[in-house]
């Protein structure tokens, strides 16, 4: 039904009438029904209404059916249908996200790794368009997701990312080594990493600034993301007592995050809390839009024959019963 519109709906108003000509139709034919005076009616109590009786009022009926079928049918129904031809200027993505065990600290809610988790969701969510993709570092680094279009698995797996799974650490150059090796054989007109971090470079094999040089060989654009508050944060940590949290100073170099983005023509952005951290996948967002040209087409198909086609058949049946049918006298 959401395809059906109507040329002339201010026509269906017309269908507000028809409890109307019902009671003049049904009233009509009650007072010109044929009726005999008789001294005695006990006679006619026990006489039993005929089958044409019962289905004279049919035919007012199909009289009411086919008036509202002529004013629906000059409504004049029409099927539409859409057509649309998309150019798409694709970006891919990679999003290398540090999962350390600095990225537990507390000075995000419930910490940095998951307040990071939850807006780069947000993130994903808004790009439907673009392939994406998902790389998770600490001492080490690997792919947690390849390129897709599919946003729900990204989601499921951006959702199962938690430190501790590899050895401990901060490799920036091996988590964009991973991240660049991700892309650097698309054809998407734009490749696109962010690097989010909260640390300072300290394992892995790859010197970070070599592998800025790679992704700007490759045409990468690296945007980095520092996290964390400035100076102290909360830190939780195991005791046999339970969780204790100590205050630790938050160490990022964002001098080599901010040559890495400029190397490759990215930006960096220092993130102290969640509401500027979520700032800065906006503007990521924003300059790095996909550039959609949509052209559409709409036809439109008249309905209403098969509509006049019902309704002269029910005026042909009204007609035939009462001449032939429920043919009364006088």
């Amino acid at each position: 039904m959401e395809n059906i519109v109507f040329e002339n709906p201010g026509l269906l108003w017309l269908l507000l009438i028809l409890p109307l000509v019902g009671y003049w139709l049904f009233a009509k034919d009650k007072k010109t029904r044929p009726y005999l005076h008789y001294s005695d009616t006990r006679v006619g109590g026990k006489l039993k209404k005929t089958w044409k009786i019962r289905l004279y009022p049919v035919l007012n009926v199909l009289r009411l059916l086919c008036i509202a079928l002529l004013i629906v049918a000059l409504a004049r129904p029409q099927t539409k249908s859409k057509n649309s031809r998309k150019n798409i200027e694709g970006v891919d993505i990679v999003m290398a996200m540090d999962i350390s065990g600095s990225m537990l600290a507390e000075d995000f809610k419930p910490n940095r790794l998951e307040s990071s988790k939850q807006l780069a969701k947000e993130f994903i969510q808004a790009r439907e368009s673009d392939r994406i993709a998902i790389v998770a570092f600490s001492g080490e680094a690997y792919t947690q997701c390849p390129l897709t279009i599919d946003h729900g698995i990204l989601e499921n797996r951006l959702k199962e990312l938690q430190s501790g799974v590899i050895p401990d650490g901060t490799a920036l150059g091996d988590g964009l080594a991973v991240a660049i090796n991700r892309i650097r054989q698309s054809d998407a007109k734009s490749k696109v990493v962010i690097l989010l971090t909260d640390g300072v470079n300290n394992a892995g094999s790859i010197d970070p600034l070599t592998a800025a040089d790679i992704a700007k060989t490759f045409g990468i654009k690296v945007y980095t993301i520092g996290v964390g508050t400035r100076g102290l944060a909360p830190y939780p940590f195991r005791t046999p007592f339970g969780i204790q949290y100590q205050n630790t100073k938050v160490e990022i170099d964002e001098e080599l995050l901010g040559q890495i983005a400029e190397e490759t023509g990215g930006r960096y952005f220092r993130a102290t809390n969640e509401n500027n951290l979520k700032e800065i996948f906006n503007e990521i967002d924003q300059l790095e839009k996909t550039k959609i040209e949509v052209v559409s087409f709409e036809h439109r198909s008249e309905e209403y024959k098969p509509l006049l086609w019902c309704a002269l058949v029910l005026l042909l049946l009204e007609i035939t019963g009462r001449l032939f049918v429920f043919k009364t006298l006088p």
